[in-house]
């Protein structure tokens, strides 16, 4: 299962400045919403100069955890804020306009000590067409306010939301740049199976083992298409319906290979979440089907969220560094 990147910043008596300075951030979000004719969709805006000196839109989207974006915690002593936007805002430059998209259901923040339940419409609609959907409106009402001042639209999508930026990218024409972080090629059902066999390899399964672990995941796997609707029927998870895997389960190159603007694809190679073999098929599909607007990176030791493991337990955070790489690769692609 695709898992999103999950910030946790501690607030104790000692570092009050770090906890000022994310929840000043927090506060300086801008709340909008897109009402249609059947539904109603809430994106939040950050920037770090007056939006008259914005000339470049940034959308981030996230990955599959039920969740809303920020949650905060009070304890004794202490608070602690949690998020499922992973950037440090110090990197995002002054002249762009950050965006995200609060999942179906949920508000912007909700309080750890307050259960908030994953919403009914939240597995109503989750689906890629209604995440891509969901983006394409925030996107085109964004346009229809700045249109005169921008230059660049970027979209940015990390695990699932991977998934969803290529098929964004087949129905939005205004996107000039995509990042498509730690996302596969082929269907995500052939991860699990490539996983169980790379157990194999290394040990931990003998092969009569492994054949029993991929029969059953075909039966589920049949269960899921049998039922690729049901909102109370659960795999993987319990955030994770029916309705959710099946509506997810297309091939993200064949909408990869329709965007004809710049794709900028990466993967680590300790990715635990998606298989590298996977997404090693985006350039082969490039390749062979003669097209140039793809840049594929391999990290070498980082995992689904861009973190090395340092020893048992620890490990160094270079979602930065990848994300300045992105910027540096946005700069010179036209």
């Amino acid at each position: 299962m695709r898992q999103n990147l999950l910030l946790t910043i501690l607030l104790l008596t000692s570092n009050l400045i770090v906890f000022a300075q994310k929840n000043n951030i927090l506060n300086s979000y801008k709340h909008h919403s897109v009402i249609t004719e059947n539904d109603t969709i809430n994106y939040h805006t950050y920037s770090k100069q007056n939006i008259d000196s914005i000339n470049t839109l940034f959308i981030y989207l996230q990955g599959s955890r039920a969740k809303s974006l920020y949650q905060i915690q009070k304890r004794e002593g202490s608070m602690s804020i949690r998020t499922t936007v992973p950037f440090d805002f110090a990197t995002i430059p002054d002249h762009y306009l950050f965006v995200v998209i609060s999942r179906k259901g949920f508000p912007f923040v909700t309080e750890k000590d307050k259960p908030f339940p994953v919403p009914k419409s939240y597995f109503e609609n989750q689906t890629l067409t209604y995440r891509a959907n969901q983006a394409d409106v925030v996107i085109n009402d964004l346009y229809d306010k700045y249109n005169e001042q921008i230059d660049k639209i970027i979209v940015l999508g990390h695990s699932e939301g991977s998934d969803v930026a290529a098929k964004l990218g087949t129905i939005n024409k205004k996107i000039t740049h995509f990042g498509y972080w730690s996302g596969g090629g082929n269907t995500q059902f052939i991860d699990f199976v490539t996983f169980i066999r790379k157990d194999v390899d290394k040990g931990n399964l003998t092969e009569q083992q492994a054949q029993v672990k991929i029969d059953s995941l075909f039966n589920d796997l049949r269960n899921i298409m049998s039922n690729p609707n049901a909102t109370d029927k659960f795999w993987q998870g319990d955030d994770n319906s029916y309705k959710r895997w099946s509506h997810f389960s297309e091939p993200p190159v064949e909408n990869l290979l329709q965007i004809n603007k710049p794709i900028y694809a990466a993967i680590g190679t300790k990715d635990q979440a998606v298989a590298l073999e996977s997404a090693y098929l985006i350039p082969i599909e490039f390749i062979r089907q003669q097209k140039d607007n793809l840049t594929f990176k391999v990290y070498p030791d980082l995992d689904h969220g861009f973190g090395k493991e340092i020893e048992n337990g620890k490990f160094e955070e270079h979602w930065n560094d990848v994300f300045l790489d992105f910027l540096n690769w946005v700069d010179k692609t036209e």
